[in-house]
């Protein structure tokens, strides 16, 4: 628990440094040059297409019809642009916790290894290091998104929509940026090692910054108002999303970073105690 809320308090305090709230800014330009490129041609045939979806079927054409005779003019206009946000908005983020682990982590790993771990040594750095890094972040992020699609039926139940999103991120979490925060540092024993030593911790900190990952999609409760700023609210949301991922990593590394110190420092008296043995 100590290691835990010690490198929690390290990772919000690390967020404040200019390097990574500069570092924070890379992803967002990067999604908002491919957000605008997309919406620019995509957007108006999307919603097109989402409403005549909509107007085609017999049962949302009822519950539209229903909302324009109530005065609700408004939200049938809004509903197509909302349905087409909220599609795009899970690929979106998948893309910004890719952007983070392949951009931010290195730099945010350097940073904190520069100033708290100067005299952690680095496992042997090999070509293979970054290839297993994307390997298994895009393997993490493709059952992530399984899970996402088929749960989200289950999102109409109210109490899931709020259990089920959390776990998946917590979980895709858990496992990237435990991956990460340990590549080049850890050799592969003592990753796994780490991993499964820690697991209940590093699983529940996956959780905690699932739910805090889940909050910037609070923007979306504005309903028709976030619609009609879309343009603005999306680049927002997508910043806070990276903060959110920047702290969760700078947390991963912390905890990680000095499980591992621990890990060899008790190791130091059993390999010796071993040589003691067979002398």
């Amino acid at each position: 628990m100590k290691l835990l809320l010690d490198s929690f308090w390290r990772a919000a305090f690390y967020c404040l440094h200019l390097r990574v709230m500069v570092l924070s800014l890379l992803p967002l330009l990067l999604l908002t040059m491919v957000g605008s490129a997309l919406g620019y041609f995509f957007w108006s045939s999307a919603v097109e297409g989402v409403r005549l979806g909509l107007e085609g079927s017999g049962f949302f054409s009822t519950i539209l019809d229903w909302f324009t005779r109530f005065g609700l003019q408004g939200f049938r206009t809004a509903v197509a642009p909302i349905i087409v946000i909220a599609l795009a908005t899970p690929v979106l983020i998948l893309l910004v916790m890719l952007i983070v682990a392949w951009l931010m982590t290195p730099a945010l790993i350097r940073l904190v290894s520069r100033r708290r771990f100067p005299v952690l040594a680095k496992a042997d750095s090999t070509a293979l290091t970054f290839v297993r890094s994307m390997a298994w972040s895009l393997g993490s992020v493709f059952l992530a998104g399984v899970l996402l699609m088929v749960s989200m039926p289950l999102w109409l139940i109210p109490p899931l929509i709020l259990i089920l999103p959390p776990l998946i991120w917590g979980w895709l979490t858990y496992r990237v940026m435990s991956f990460d925060a340990l590549s080049s540092h850890a050799s592969v024993d003592e990753r796994k090692a780490i991993m499964k030593k820690h697991r209940a911790s590093l699983l529940f900190m996956g959780v905690v910054t699932g739910y805090l990952g889940a909050m910037p999609s609070l923007i979306w409760a504005l309903g028709a108002m976030a619609a009609v700023f879309a343009v603005i609210l999306l680049p927002i949301m997508l910043w806070l999303y990276t903060l959110v991922f920047a702290f969760s990593s700078l947390w991963f590394i912390h905890y990680c970073l000095a499980a591992l110190e621990q890990y060899r420092t008790s190791e130091i008296p059993e390999i010796k105690t071993e040589e003691m043995l067979h002398a």
